[in-house]
């Protein structure tokens, strides 16, 4: 390929623009418009219901389209085909019409997702009932030497060797642990509970009886009774399983021809699963003490439905009544919630057994004021309140499930029965805890009496006001009774000498507070909170309920004008002395604020206020922080920092830039945001302020300028330098600063040899290249507008960038270099043209300084030739080092190049583009489709007026494949 002159095809731009565009042409549409409703045939057949009937079809149009499920109402469809042949005459009537219905009420009073489950509060029992006394686990697990029956046995004789098995209880070896402590404790719970599963799957199903028995037994021991609640969960755990064990084997008895529905009657249970169901049930009425007895037959409660309908409806009473029969009254009330809690999970419908639980406990209630109680306390030195709150958990639960759904007449009778017990306030605050929040917050001024009659030595009246401000910030009161309510409760709660149970209940009734007042109100609030949690910094022992203060202001208060407003608001972020909670705590602020701020702001209280606020969350940052965490933070102080408008003050808006730049120099996303933003001043500045004191307009751009130039270097990212410098080349060259966007470019070029062959992305490490190629081709695309300085030599900026692109140290194998050559070929061809392509106004750009002089011109088609000759020989190193898929890559592009920019009137020129043509399909590497579309646009253009070159040269191209 020998060496070619360079000539520029001459281009008018407005032409080529013109004849690119689409011929109008008239479109006929008569009756048809897109936005008409279409019109529908649609067919329809009746089909009638005595055999032999004949089918009838009738047409029908109409103008609105028929819903595409309407088909399926006329019973043709096959489901409705099925019930259809499903139903029979007595179906409607006697006993399976009050079977359906019995099912109907009973699938109505299920347990929906808005009752909490247990094991939502599993988990916060555990947590809450600790202890560090020493614990006791006696176990008799009996002295197995179990008889095998002989094959041949009897039923009887089964029944017979199970019964003296259960026997052998009593007589078995003991197991004494002593001295545990809580998690050795619950260890041995786990073990025992993974026991009873290994004894189960190796069909050892007395062995697993036996684990149950004496794992309930440990219920009626209260010896460390603050630890109750948490050793009836863990023992509660282990009925369950043992539960759902016998459950299941039972169910699959009943599977062997086909599977059981889950909505099964008795009559679908075979005699076997019904024999084993018997056989189990005997062994628990077996059982001589009364705790095991109950607790193991309440956990097979379920089992009932294979023996009888109305199985379960006649056994929750019996152990109800059983119930009584425990003299300890806070054993009773756990075997109570238990039953309850069993009772919801496989017969929620059946209220009665509830209700009795809950009046059964009433009438019981003034056991725990007895002298049995009262000395067992004394032993183990633990004070009433203390005590009393053992209890919770189980009342709730009870409360909870006899309250589910159920109507305002029996909440109210059991509101009236717990206000006629003396010393109620443990039922109390169960009450406001447990019933639907609409119904108390409709009765508060009500329950505020109550809790004024009760005793405060026994049950802290501060808890009661929490339990009822946590019903009252989920349902509104009567507006009339609000305030009344907030002074009545803060009256209490101010009195809490305790800094932790204080800030406990205040906590609750912010929420009340900041709902139903105003600024005014939630100040005094904060300003008490303030002057309980100061002294002896106790505001460090309650971090986490002071910053759910903080959240639910911030829920109720969007307008942050209002919000700084309050004295007592930033004061009460001074107590967050610990940096990841003051952190979180102002990452939770504006997150608040970029999501309700609508309008930009220059409020000097809202701006001081952020601007510590955000100060607080950058200051946090240090050599350990996480990536991650630095882009969290970055992108809030940025939103913040786009929201900080002071209209057309721009030398204020400047200075704001100046101290952000000052506050936040460490996260560099945020000093990126601030030249973007001092960037879009100074072209806001331009376009307000044109015409008009343009001599300090023209200062003020200049101070700008000054700005970005002054923080780009302080970015490490080096993109980010070469995008910024472009970027503010371009700003200042729009406001018409020839010499401070020289300036910017300049110092883009100077540092390209400082981008790394690879750059993190992602925490990946890729290739820089494709990022370098973006930015140089922008680069190219803003030279075209630049006017040469005075001072340099012609078109300074393109040979020093080119020159900066020849020394760079390219990845092995690239094709980079060449490929920022054919880009530049566009440029240098768009400069020879008498009229550019865009422009600057105001701004004079090469094609007026030169106006096309021919010295210009020359010097720009030999700069061609230099690149062509460069791109020529790396096509010839890519044939001998068998290169040619990138060959012919590169061909075909230069040959695009050619096509576009080159005046292919010039013979050597056309030979030379015939010639990449060529050489882009002589391997087969080049695409078809592309190939294909390419020549037919050559012909076309070929067709045009004076282009006869451009037809004889498509003469002689070719498409060829692969040999």
């Amino acid at each position: 390929m020998a060496a070619v002159q360079w000539h520029s095809r001459a281009r008018n731009y407005e032409a080529e623009l013109q004849s690119c565009r689409l011929e109008a042409v008239p479109v006929e549409f008569g009756d048809y418009h897109p936005l008409k409703p279409i019109t529908v045939t649609e067919s329809k057949s009746r089909k009638g219901g005595r055999k032999g009937s004949t089918s009838s079809s009738s047409s029908s149009s109409s103008s609105v389209a028929p819903d595409p499920l309407s088909s399926m109402l006329d019973g043709t469809d096959p489901l409705s085909l099925f019930a259809a042949a499903s139903e029979t005459p007595g179906l409607s009537h006697g006993g399976a019409a009050g079977e359906l219905g019995r099912k109907r009420k009973e699938k109505e009073e299920e347990v929906g997702t808005d009752f909490e489950p247990w094991s939502a509060k599993r988990g916060e029992i555990l947590a809450r009932f600790t202890t560090t006394e020493k614990l006791s686990i006696n176990l008799f697990m009996g002295s197995d030497k179990g008889k095998a029956p002989s094959p041949g046995s009897t039923v009887s004789e089964k029944v017979r060797t199970r019964l003296e098995e259960l026997d052998d209880l009593e007589e078995g070896s003991q197991r004494e642990l002593l001295n545990l402590s809580q998690q050795d404790y619950v260890n041995r719970i786990e073990e025992l509970n993974q026991s009873l599963k290994e004894a189960w799957a190796s069909d050892q199903k007395v062995k697993a009886l036996k684990i149950v028995i004496q794992c309930s037994k440990l219920l009626s021991d209260t010896s460390v009774i603050q630890f109750y609640p948490s050793k009836f969960v863990l023992i509660t755990d282990i009925l369950d399983t043992f539960g759902r064990l016998v459950y299941e084997r039972i169910w699959s008895m009943c599977t062997d021809s086909r599977p059981l529905p889950e909505s099964f009657s008795v009559e679908d249970v075979n005699d076997t699963a019904k024999e084993t169901c018997l056989n189990w049930f005997f062994k628990i009425a077996s059982i001589r003490e009364l705790i095991p007895r109950l607790y193991v037959e309440a956990a097979i409660l379920k089992c009932n439905r294979f023996l009888s309908r109305d199985g379960i409806q006649e056994t929750l009473p019996r152990l109800t009544a059983m119930i009584r029969g425990i003299g300890d009254p806070l054993v009773a009330v756990y075997a109570r919630a238990y039953l309850c809690r069993v009772g919801m999970e496989v017969a929620p419908h059946l209220k009665d057994s509830l209700n009795k639980n809950f009046f059964d406990l009433l009438g019981s209630f003034r056991q725990i004021h007895g002298d049995s109680v009262q000395n067992q306390l004394v032993l183990q030195r633990v004070e009433i309140p203390v005590y009393l709150t053992l209890y919770s958990p189980a009342i709730h639960w009870i409360l909870q499930c006899v309250s589910y759904r159920a109507p305002e007449t029996l909440l109210t009778e059991m509101m009236e029965r717990c206000k006629q017990l003396g010393n109620n306030a443990l039922l109390l605050n169960s009450v406001m805890w447990a019933f639907r929040a609409e119904f108390v917050a409709a009765r508060a001024t009500d329950f505020i009496g109550m809790i004024k009659d009760c005793d405060e030595a026994g049950f802290p009246k501060h808890l009661l006001f929490g339990s009822l401000g946590r019903s009252l910030a989920c349902a509104d009161p009567p507006e009339s009774e609000r305030l009344p309510i907030l002074n009545e409760a803060w009256k209490v709660i101010t009195k809490v000498r305790s800094p932790q149970d204080y800030i406990n209940c205040a906590e609750i009734w912010v929420e009340f507070t900041c709902r139903h007042f105003t600024k005014r109100e939630v100040n005094t609030v904060l300003a008490d909170i303030i002057k309980h949690m100061t002294p002896d910094r106790a505001f460090e022992d309650a971090y986490p309920q002071l910053q759910s203060v903080i959240k639910k202001i911030l829920t109720y208060f969007h307008d942050f004008s209002v919000l700084f407003s309050m004295e007592r608001f930033l004061p009460f972020l001074d107590m967050f002395q610990k940096d990841s909670v003051r952190v979180e705590v102002c990452r939770s602020i504006m997150e608040v604020f970029i999501k309700y701020q609508q309008e930009p702001t220059r409020d000097p209280v809202i701006l001081n206020a952020l601007l510590h606020v955000c100060k607080t969350m950058h200051d946090s940052v240090n050599a350990l922080t996480l990536e991650d965490e630095k882009r969290s933070l970055a992108l809030l102080i940025n939103g913040f920092i786009r929201m900080v408008s002071f209209g057309r003050d721009f030398e204020q808006q400047l200075s704001f830039c100046v101290e952000a730049r000052a506050t936040f120099c460490n996260l560099e996303p945020v000093m990126v945001q601030l030249i973007h933003t001092v960037n879009q001043l100074a072209m806001e500045t331009w376009r307000v302020m044109r015409g008009s004191h343009s001599r300090k307009t023209a200062a003020f751009v200049r101070a700008c300028a000054a700005y970005s130039f002054i923080t780009i270097p302080s970015l490490t990212s080096i993109f980010n330098r070469l995008n910024l410098y472009l970027l503010s080349g371009q700003v200042a060259l729009a406001n018409q600063c020839l010499s401070q966007a020289d300036a910017f470019l300049k110092a883009a070029v100077s540092i390209l040899p400082e981008v790394p062959r690879s750059i993190s992305v992602e925490g990946k490490l890729r290739s820089s290249e494709a990022f370098l190629l973006d930015f140089i081709n922008n680069f190219l695309s803003t030279l075209l507008v630049v006017p040469d300085h005075p001072e340099q030599g012609v078109l300074y900026l393109v040979r020093g960038l080119l020159n900066m692109v020849q020394d760079y140290t390219w990845e092995d194998n690239s094709d980079a270099k060449v490929r920022v050559y054919i880009s530049a070929l566009p440029l240098l061809s768009a400069l020879s043209q008498e009229s550019y392509l865009y422009s600057i106004p105001k701004v004079d750009s090469n094609e007026t300084l030169y106006g096309g002089d021919p010295k210009f011109v020359a010097e720009i088609n030999k700069l061609c030739e230099t690149l062509i000759g460069q791109v020529l020989d790396h096509l010839k190193t890519l044939g001998r080092d068998e290169g040619v898929r990138r060959q012919s890559g590169l061909a075909f592009s230069l040959f695009g190049c050619l096509l576009a920019h080159g005046d292919l009137r010039n013979n050597k020129l056309n030979q030379l583009a015939v010639n990449l043509w060529n050489l882009s399909h002589k391997h087969g590497f080049c695409d078809t489709r592309t190939s294909v579309r390419t020549l037919e646009y050559i012909k076309h253009q070929g067709q045009q007026a004076n282009m006869n070159h451009i037809s004889e040269m498509a003469q002689r191209l070719s498409l060829q494949s692969r040999a």
